[in-house]
């Protein structure tokens, strides 16, 4: 049986230089050929709530098992990554070149608190499903209040 690495974090601490992110999110959009050195890429994810769990779903074919990483706190999941480039060489001339490569990361901050060692993670198809078990609601309970 393959396993999907899944580390529990209790923060993720800094996450990068937010400007170095804007400003290459800025330059992108007026001509998507730009990037910084280290090209990064932003796979589709979903991410839905059942009453006891929170399934989340990255889009990420084309990336190895072993190249996937996943970290979990109580609030939220950090999906990391790399999708290499196998087809290159350098006699290679791009006539259409859409497909983005690199490492990626993604942070989704979870809408409940998720209890971190009830955690499952499988790779199908190039889709990377986790799921998480919600951390049951504390039912309160009324406390009559007597006299004197």
């Amino acid at each position: 049986m393959d396993f999907i690495k899944i580390r529990i974090a209790e923060d993720f601490g800094h996450l990068g230089s937010n400007l170095e992110k804007t400003i290459e999110d800025m330059f992108r959009s007026m001509s998507p050929a730009f990037t910084l050195a280290e090209r990064a890429w932003k796979p589709p994810m979903d991410m839905n709530e059942t009453p006891d769990e929170i399934v989340i779903v990255a889009e990420v074919a084309g990336v190895d098992k072993d190249d996937l990483e996943v970290e979990i706190s109580s609030k939220a999941v950090r999906i990391q990554g790399n999708r290499v480039a196998r087809h290159c060489t350098d006699e290679t001339n791009y006539r259409l070149a859409e497909i983005q490569y690199g490492r990626f990361e993604r942070i989704l901050y979870l809408p409940a608190p998720i209890d971190p060692e009830v955690v499952s993670a499988g790779y199908t198809n190039g889709l990377l499903e986790i799921r998480l078990a919600k951390v049951p609601i504390e039912k309160t309970h009324k406390i009559p209040i007597s006299d004197g």
